[in-house]
């Protein structure tokens, strides 16, 4: 489909007319649509239409040179939700995905029912717990900083058969469990290929480069100014408890700018509490976005991690 001007590639499943509320999944970092193979069937097994995409410069979407600043990635999602016929989404979003929810919400709000983030802070929350706490300083600012140079990060992350992806998921999840060797290596298997997708490294990581560039910068400052007001719609922030990488102690932070917030851990998850316990934030999603028809009770999945 086509919005904001580019054509982008989506998963969908669920009803699709446009009674049937719209759910819209939003990757991370170094990811692609399939990342959220979980929740795409399980929302739509409850009366969802849920549309799980690939954003601007990953998997099969388009690659421009330039719109991976805040203002367009924004747009981008606003414009899928009109393309799809809707006036209205819930927007869930992984890393750099919920970066791209917190934005619409604030600079699209008409479009947006409720954001759910999964590990990712407030843009303002993160940058100052990197800023002021040495903890999340240590974890997040050196493979950010690491991003900020021209082509050496892009043949990195390629380099033989994408390695460096493997080594960036292993570091950043859980303890794993046995029986999910299988889920895990097929994890590294595609997000192993889809960074070798021609253009996907470097649009990747011009996101962390805007993020990084603009706050020395107007348009940054302007960003940074707007995204500095409370969001309306409910907000529920899901976190691995084992994350590494975004800590609990940052997020906690995030109600200054969500009135009604919701934090809800994830035992023994790490940054991909999606895919590693899958269950578990299916169940949180489910209970969180109510039934698709008004007078049904939501069902949610049972999660023995609950």
């Amino acid at each position: 489909m086509r919005a904001n001007g580019i054509r982008f590639h989506a998963v969908e499943s669920g009803p699709t007319d446009s009674d049937a509320p719209l759910v819209v999944l939003l990757h991370g970092f170094a990811d692609f649509w399939w990342t959220w193979r979980h929740q795409l069937t399980a929302l739509a097994d409850t009366g969802h239409r849920v549309v799980a995409v690939d954003l601007r410069g990953y998997g099969d979407t388009d690659k421009p040179p330039r719109g991976y600043d805040g203002w367009t990635l924004a747009s981008d999602v606003a414009g899928l939700v009109r393309a799809l016929g809707h006036t209205d989404a819930a927007l869930v979003g992984h890393a750099d995905g919920g970066l791209v929810c917190w934005a619409t919400a604030v600079l699209h709000p008409g479009v947006v029912r409720s954001i759910t983030l999964v590990a990712s802070p407030h843009p303002i929350a993160l940058k100052r717990a990197v800023l002021r706490t040495r903890a999340q300083r240590s974890a997040f600012l050196p493979s950010f900083l690491s991003c900020q140079l021209p082509w050496r990060p892009e043949r990195r992350l390629t380099r033989d058969d994408g390695a460096d992806v493997e080594r960036i998921i292993r570091s950043r999840i859980g303890s794993p469990r046995a029986d999910d060797a299988g889920e895990l290596s097929e994890v590294l298997a595609r997000s192993r290929s889809a960074i070798q997708i021609p253009g996907a490294a470097h649009c990747s990581l011009e996101y962390q480069r805007w993020a990084f560039r603009s706050q020395w910068r107007p348009d940054g400052r302007r960003f940074m100014t707007a995204m500095d007001k409370p969001v309306d719609v409910p907000v529920l922030q899901i976190h691995g408890d084992a994350d590494p990488f975004v800590l609990r102690s940052t997020l906690r932070t995030d109600g200054r700018w969500a009135s009604n917030l919701t934090l809800s851990g994830i035992p023994a998850a790490g940054h991909y509490p999606h895919w590693e316990r899958p269950e578990a934030v299916t169940s949180r999603l489910i209970t969180f976005l109510g039934p698709a028809r008004p007078g049904e009770s939501p069902q949610p999945e049972a999660s023995p991690e609950d």
